[in-house]
Order: C-alpha cells, then structure tokens, then sequence
C-alpha cells in the first residue's frame, strides 16, 4: 500500500477521490491502470472480428476495418472513463473506475455477427446502441434488481462467459479458424508461440510484485511478440507495412456501418445489461471499500450505472464495443492505495489519445493471433475462475444445486450443440445458442420461484448418490 512516505499524498488525501497527486506522479500511475486492462480492452474487437470473417489471416478484403474497431475499442473505453472521473451531471461515478470493453457481451454478439462479414456490424451496432440506453435507464432503478441477481445466477452468469470463449482461446493457439483444415492448424511451432506467452504470464503473475504482477498478461503477449520475431511467425516487413498503411491520426466516424434493428442483438444486450449492471456495482463497491474503507453510496452507484449505459450507447453510434467496468481496477486501486479520480483521468487521456492515433492500432493488429492465443487462454481461464469464486459464496444446499445445474446444463447444451434448435425462428435461435442467456434467465427465474428448501431424498434420486453432503461455506443457522 502506498502511504505518506512515497510522495503521493498523507493516507488521507489517499482516500480522497477528489485528490491529485503530483502530477509527476499521478500521469504513470494513470497510465498503469490503462495498462493493466489494454489487453483485455481490444480483444473483444478483435474475437468479433474473427467470427465476422475478416480477422487475423481471414484474407478478407475488409480485414482493413479490425483497425478500426481496435481504434474505437480504445478511444471509448477512454471517453467512458471520463464520463466516470469526470462525470457530466448525475452520470458518472466520480470516482476512479476505469471503463473498457466487455467480454460479457461477447457470446451474444459472436452469434449476431457469425459469418456474415462486415454486413453483420449494422444489426450488432444498432443492439448496442438501444442496449446501452437501456442500461442506463438501469441506473434509476439498479437498487431494486439487485435481489435478482444472487451470487447464485452472477457466479453461474461469469463461469458460463468464460466457458463460451475458452474454445476461442484454443483456436487461436492453434493458428486461429481460417486455418482450420491446413497442415499448420495446430503446429508445433503456433503453439510454442502461445505457450511462451503462458508461461510469461504466470511467471510474472506467481513471482513478480507491483505492476509487473498486474500486468501480467501485456508483459507475457510482449515477450510472445519478439518470440514470433525470432521464428519468423511474423516478419519485419509486416509490421513496417501494417505501421505504413496506418494513418497518423483519425477522427471516428458515425454510423461507419450503418444502422439496423435486430430483434435479437437489442433483447440479447438489454437482458445482458442486467448483468454488466450488476458487475459495476460489485466493482464501484470494492472500490470504495478497498480504496476508502467505505460503503458506495446510491449516487455513485447510479451514476456509475449512467455512465455505464451511456457510454456504450455512444460507443455503439461510431462502432465501439460495450463498455463495463474492469475489475481489474478494483484490485490494482487495493494495491497502490491511491483513490484519486483524477489519476484515472490521466489514463483515459492516455486511452483516447491511442484511439486517435490510426498507427497504435496498425501495430496490434500485427501480434500474431498465436500470441493472441496464449493471452486469451489465461484470460478467460480467469473468468471462469472469477464465476467459480463468486459461486463459493453460495450456500450450496439441495434446491441451490438443482437450480445450478438445470441452468448450466441447458445452457452450456445450447451453446455446444445450435444444430439442436436449428428449426426455431432466427432470432430465438441467435438468443438460445448463446448458451449465457438461456441459463441466466432459467437461473433467475428458479431462484425467484423455487420453494426455499427442497426434500432430501427429491435430490438423491436424480443424482445418483453425488448430491453433495457439504452445505457451503454460508451455512443458515438452523444447520449449525
């Protein structure tokens, strides 16, 4: 933790968001919190783009717009980031939250874009745009919904995000989907690539402290990088090219793909903005807890919900992903024990600045997918793990598992085998196979439902004697 003696600031003047530090000081320690979620922020754009078509070695003539969806990807989540440093009225939480893309919406808009190119971007666009004012409108009544969503359906809701995307995190290793059925799918050498970019990254997660540990991952695809330099994965000639063809700055454009009303993508954001809502209160949350030792108060976190929906409504007019609040943050904020929104703002400054800048997005959009790869394996690795961890917290009594498992088994069925509603209406289709959707709303729906206590023996007889005898780690009082 940081404390007087490093220069920043007295520990009070540290638990103040309203606080700047030097400014020596504070522009670094902006751009630290930017740099622990860079990563995660632009690989959104990059997964829609591959299952569009016109990713990373897709050969397509419109693999020239994956520049531009990176570029909003960071230029957004900046201006986001603002809206909650700075704030604009009663939006914005005033206090260091840092906004990026969400890997949330990614098994939604996977389905909505699949295959169909650059045509696909007009329906996703117009989903996120209507979805995002519905999440704002959210922030007036986030207080009352949050009873809907126990630890029970958001632990069940993050595990299957990462479940949907781990096979993603494979394909890339492997020498991503357009490579499917060519002698170099699944290379020793792909591989290797992905592996360095592992063992880099846990490396410096288990033995490295400060902001080489929160890193982690940036570090790890760098070092993945220079290893494909060296092997010849990708040449010089390449990133020169890439850098080259790159204009040196570039204002977003509105409606760039246009704008279409899909029944599917608009339902299939306003039920997920439920959830990303829900997420950005747990994180304004373990802001002020971990940085201020307080409770959020109501306007924070209605104004962080504004900022939320707002910010990903804007986003979705001028092709930026949705943004949500990166809980990586929290804990970095826990770290450094500096609450100042101003120090955040500096990042976003920095976040925007990048977005401008045509040429920061030409060189990432030169990593190899087989680097990409090695960090996607850890990232949704962890997000299954963080689903996992939030599930601990749930008293695992007899109707808590049924309700669990009927949601995770439809869902996760759903999403493994699509052929198996093939002759449902498109839209439902779209929705069902997303698999996160499915066992979100039956999780919700059982919860709100189900009688509290369920008999013993109504478990027993359809789980084969593996019911589970431990009852949790919140056991009620009459089991003591």
């Amino acid at each position: 933790m940081a404390d007087a003696h490093t220069g920043l600031g007295t520990p009070e003047q540290l638990r103040d968001p309203n606080y700047t530090p030097p400014l020596y000081k504070a522009i670094p320690l902006g751009i630290q919190h930017v740099l622990a979620m860079f990563v995660s922020n632009v690989t959104p754009a990059i997964i829609v783009a591959g299952a569009a078509g016109f990713g990373f070695g897709s050969n397509s003539p419109d693999f020239p717009e994956l520049l531009y969806l990176i570029q909003m990807s960071m230029l957004f989540a900046g201006l986001a980031t603002l809206l909650q440093t700075i704030t604009i009225g009663p939006i914005g939480a005033a206090l260091p939250v840092v906004q990026g893309t969400s890997f949330a919406f990614l098994p939604i808009m996977i389905p909505i874009v699949a295959g169909k190119g650059v045509d696909g971007l007009a329906a996703l666009f117009g989903g996120i745009l209507i979805g995002g004012l519905f999440h704002a409108l959210l922030g007036t009544v986030i207080s009352k919904i949050r009873f809907a969503l126990p630890p029970l359906v958001t632990g069940l809701v993050v595990m299957m995000i990462g479940l949907a995307l781990v096979k993603v995190g494979i394909q890339y290793a492997a020498g991503g989907v357009p490579a499917i059925g060519q002698p170099e799918y699944g290379s020793l050498l792909n591989w290797s690539a992905a592996l360095v970019v592992v063992v880099v990254t846990l490396g410096l997660k288990f033995y490295a402290r400060g902001m080489l540990a929160v890193s982690a991952v940036l570090l790890g695809i760098i070092a993945g990088y220079i290893y494909a330099l060296l092997t010849g994965i990708i040449s010089t000639d390449a990133i020169a090219a890439s850098w080259s063809n790159a204009a040196a700055f570039a204002l977003p454009q509105p409606f760039k793909y246009g704008f279409e009303f899909s029944i599917a993508a608009v339902i299939g954001f306003c039920l997920m903005a439920f959830v990303s809502a829900v997420e950005t209160v747990g994180d304004v949350s373990g802001i002020t807890k971990g940085g201020a030792g307080r409770e959020a108060t109501d306007h924070e976190i209605r104004g962080a919900t504004y900022a939320d929906g707002v910010g990903s409504a804007v986003a979705g007019i001028f092709g930026g992903l949705p943004n949500t609040s990166f809980s990586q943050n929290v804990g970095l904020i826990a770290m450094t024990g500096v609450m100042s929104r101003h120090v955040v703002t500096f990042g976003a400054i920095f976040l925007i600045i990048c977005g401008l800048i045509p040429k920061v997005g030409a060189v990432i959009r030169t990593v190899p997918i087989e680097v990409l790869g090695g960090g996607v394996i850890v990232m949704f690795g962890m997000v299954v793990a963080a689903g996992i961890s939030m599930l601990s917290d749930v008293h695992w009594n007899r109707r808590n598992m049924v309700i669990f498992a009927i949601s995770l088994s439809i869902g996760l069925g759903l999403q493994l085998d699509p052929q198996s509603v093939q002759y449902t209406h498109e839209t439902v289709r779209i929705l069902l196979t997303s698999g996160l959707l499915p066992a979100a709303l039956i999780a919700i729906v059982l919860n709100l439902i189900l009688p509290e206590e369920l008999a013993d023996e109504s478990v027993e007889e359809v789980s084969g004697g593996m019911s589970g005898h431990l009852q949790g780690s919140i056991p009620k009082p009459d089991d003591a």
